[in-house]
């Protein structure tokens, strides 16, 4: 079970201090009684800026190569081989079932730079136009996980060169899928489980899209979930609040899933 360590956000504290007046020949005892329950101090998100989303690339590149993402891209990597020789079974499998292709249609637009990183620059836009910090910092790590994820994809892509199951070019790994899973992991790490389910069930769906229309192998697949989530994390640093995990798995008889834990 992998655990992830909250970092402490910026928390401003206000003091106020009193004076007494001394009054001769007069003696003033002041009995302090116990706080109870008070509230803990509101969580200040500072105004991200435009120029921010390019500059903290290099603190999100370094937070990369930590020993939790290495454990993703491993377990990626194992479980993408381990299905590499039902490969081309599976995807045949799901290509050619029309009853899968209506409902999954849309898993190509959904999963799309378009879709996703059109949403995340829509979502700082809005942040910073009514002046909502934490809305504008969600799209700034958007941006980001999408940029990184994108960069990591094309890099394997290139030198991996592996044909799509329908003949094209640069098949391993599915960009689709790493942008979605990159999206559902910053949601999920800023809003816990409520967001991140349904955000995770969107990355499943697009991912299970990718085979249905023959574009990729559930190997492809995995490893691109793999590189979304370890984007979507180094993005989020300091900014995890929530007891939750979620890791794709490949079930007993070739299928996806997502599994959803506590930490």
């Amino acid at each position: 079970m992998i655990r992830l360590r909250p970092a402490a956000m910026v928390m401003a504290i206000g003091l106020v201090a009193g004076a007494h007046p001394v009054c001769a020949q007069t003696t003033t005892t002041t009995a302090t009684a116990p706080v109870k329950n008070v509230p803990a101090p509101a969580i200040e998100v500072p105004m991200p800026s435009w120029a921010s989303v390019f500059s903290d690339l290099p603190k999100d590149i370094r937070a990369l190569p930590t020993r939790t993402n290495l454990f993703w891209l491993a377990a990626g990597g194992a479980a993408a081989l381990a299905v590499h020789f039902n490969d081309r079974v599976i995807t045949h499998a799901a290509s050619s079932s029309d009853d899968l292709d209506p409902p999954l249609e849309a898993g190509a637009v959904l999963g799309s730079g378009w879709v996703q990183f059109g949403g995340a620059i829509a979502a700082f836009s809005i942040g910073k136009l009514e002046d909502r910090p934490t809305v504008a910092q969600v799209g700034s790590d958007l941006m980001r996980a999408q940029l990184i994820s994108g960069v990591m994809t094309q890099g394997v892509k290139i030198a991996v060169n592996r044909t799509r199951p329908d003949g094209g070019q640069h098949s391993f790994p599915s960009g689709h899928t790493s942008q979605t899973f990159a999206s559902a992991t910053v949601l999920e790490r800023w809003f816990g489980w409520r967001v991140g389910v349904p955000a995770y069930a969107t990355a499943m769906y697009v991912a299970t899209s990718r085979l249905q229309e023959n574009q990729h192998y559930v190997s492809d697949v995995i490893f691109g979930a793999a590189i979304g989530i370890v984007s979507g994390r180094s993005v989020t640093v300091g900014h995890n609040h929530h007891a939750f995990a979620a890791s794709p798995i490949v079930t007993p008889r070739g299928g996806l899933g997502i599994e959803f834990a506590r930490r």
